[in-house]
């Protein structure tokens, strides 16, 4: 085999190396950015700050509450507020329930049926 067919057979080893890094670093690049995106788009979501729903029977009468409004307030109007919240959801679910009942024609409970 004269030598000049060695060094072709090298440079053609090297260049299919080459070749194979080239296309390994392009996947790697590739899936980096994904990662890079898809952590962005999550920290968009979690990023934000959320304030408190609030609710379309209230009239818009207060305000929403913030995130971290607990920290500064007195115990006593966090306990009020949690018992207010507590009852509202509590009944929210009375009304559901009254509701599905009368959908499906099902007796109602005395416990849910108010006589005022």
């Amino acid at each position: 085999m004269p030598w000049w067919s060695w060094i072709l057979l090298w440079v053609a080893l090297i260049s299919v190396s080459l070749l194979c890094y080239v296309l390994l670093g392009i996947r790697l690049f590739r899936t980096f950015m994904a990662m890079v995106h898809e952590l962005s788009a999550a920290g968009e979501r979690l990023g934000h700050r959320t304030y408190l729903p609030e609710h379309p029977d209230d009239g818009g009468s207060a305000p929403p509450k913030a995130f971290g409004e607990a920290v500064f307030a007195s115990p006593e109007q966090m306990r009020h507020d949690y018992v207010t919240a507590q009852a509202s959801r509590q009944e929210v679910r009375r009304q559901k329930r009254v509701k599905r009942k009368a959908e499906r024609g099902q007796p109602q409970s005395l416990h849910d049926i108010e006589f005022s």
